[in-house]
Order: structure tokens, then C-alpha cells, then sequence
């Protein structure tokens, strides 16, 4: 049996001010379709941040982009989850711009980052002596293994616009990425059935998550959170 977990890329394009919704939307998406047992939806519009600098775009229609998302109000720890980390994503890209260009992650006038989920099946597997004698008398045990089923990589790209023709572009190009990127995320939960793990077991959540931050640079550090256990 494959053991490789199935892999999405996804592509996030945002300003600074409207890169925390977009993330967190985007994150909402992904576990609306992925948390198995019920919850309690609502609706998501990403806005700009109340910190905004540009204050002589502050109608609501310029504040937030027309796009309107699923969220997951209960069980609250998924949306801690998501913001606590896409905090942490934000915290490492506004380093990443304090840096300027010398920056090694940073993209031209702007920065990058990556925020991946990873949803795991628990199973069992023998261990110890299971064959000849000793194992016929019980000498074998079993013990509970976590494989990773799915991994969804978000790519973030943090635009910086100088002007207000960039920033006018950036929008646009805002609300193309997320369009996209949420009709993406439907078109794979539709269309990919057959690589989820049968439901065995009665915990409330039988498939833990973990969420990382930019994961190929911090590997060994080990910064996951575990979530979705019973």
C-alpha cells in the first residue's frame, strides 16, 4: 500500500494589509472540507488589517475584497489554531521585509512564506516478536502509528505596492489569486475521494492535524501544532 500522502500546492497573492484574512480564509477553506465531524460554519470576507496606513481608502467596498468564504466557528480550537499560526506567518514575513532584499526568502518588493497543513490517520502495527513460539503464546504487541493522508502547502506571496497604480494592480491581482485559489481547494475535495483512510474509530475527530510554518526551513524545530485529538 502507498504510503506517500497526497500533495496540494496552493498560491496565495496579498498585500500587506490584506495578507492575515487572506491566510486565514484560505486555512477555513481547507478544514471546512477536511474536519469530518459536524461544526458550526459561518461566513468569511477578508478585510484589510485596522492598521492600514492608506486611510483615504476606507470605505467598507475598499476595505474588504468581494469574496466570501467558509469558516468554522465551533470547535473553537481549529480557528485558534489558524490564528495563532497565521500570526506566526505574519510575525516571519514582516521580519523577512525588515530585512530588506538581502533576505534569502524575500521576493522582490515583497516577501514569501509557506504555511502548511497536514491531516494523519492513526493506525495500528505489530511490534516486538510476533512469529514462532513465543509470539503463538502473545509475545507480539501492537502499537499506534501516525501516517500523514494529505498535505496542503500555502505558498504566500506578500506584495508591497509603492504607488497607487500598484496598489490597484496588487488588488486586482488579489482577488483573481483567491478566487482561484478557493475554487482550487473545491475542485480537489470533490474530485479526490478515493486517499481517505476509512473511519474507524469513534473519537470526535479521528484524523489529528498538524499546522507548520514555513516547514522546509525549520524541519528539525519541530514548531507544529497537534490538534483534532480526542
Amino acid at each position: 500500500m502507498d504510503q506517500s500522502p497526497r500533495e496540494y500546492i496552493l498560491e496565495v497573492f496579498a498585500d500587506q494589509n490584506f495578507v492575515r484574512d487572506i491566510v486565514k480564509g484560505v486555512l477555513h477553506t481547507i478544514f471546512f472540507h477536511r474536519y469530518f465531524p459536524p461544526v458550526r460554519p459561518s461566513l468569511y470576507t477578508p478585510t484589510a488589517s485596522s492598521h492600514s496606513s492608506h486611510t483615504h481608502t476606507s470605505s467598507h467596498s475598499q476595505q474588504s475584497l468581494p469574496i466570501t468564504l467558509p469558516s468554522i466557528l465551533d470547535p473553537p480550537e481549529i480557528s485558534t489554531a489558524i490564528d495563532s499560526h497565521t500570526n506566526l506567518l505574519i510575525s516571519q514575513l514582516t521580519l523577512q521585509s525588515s530585512l530588506g532584499p538581502s533576505s534569502p526568502s524575500a521576493a522582490a518588493g515583497g516577501s514569501r512564506g509557506e504555511i502548511v497543513v497536514r491531516f494523519f490517520d492513526r493506525r495500528r502495527r505489530r511490534t516486538g516478536i510476533t512469529t514462532g513460539w513465543l509470539g503463538r503464546l502473545g509475545g507480539g504487541g501492537q502499537t499506534e502509528e501516525e501516517v500523514c493522508w494529505e498535505e496542503w502547502c500555502v505558498q504566500v506571496i506578500v506584495a508591497r505596492p509603492r504607488s497607487e497604480a500598484d496598489r490597484i494592480k496588487v488588488r486586482r491581482a488579489m482577488e483573481s489569486s483567491l478566487q482561484k485559489t478557493a475554487m482550487k481547494i473545491v475542485a480537489i475535495v470533490n474530485r479526490d475521494k478515493d486517499h481517505i483512510p476509512p473511519i474507524t474509530t469513534s473519537d470526535q475527530n479521528p484524523f489529528p492535524y498538524r499546522i507548520y510554518i514555513n516547514p522546509k526551513q525549520q524541519e528539525s524545530a519541530e514548531r507544529g501544532f497537534v490538534g483534532g485529538w480526542s
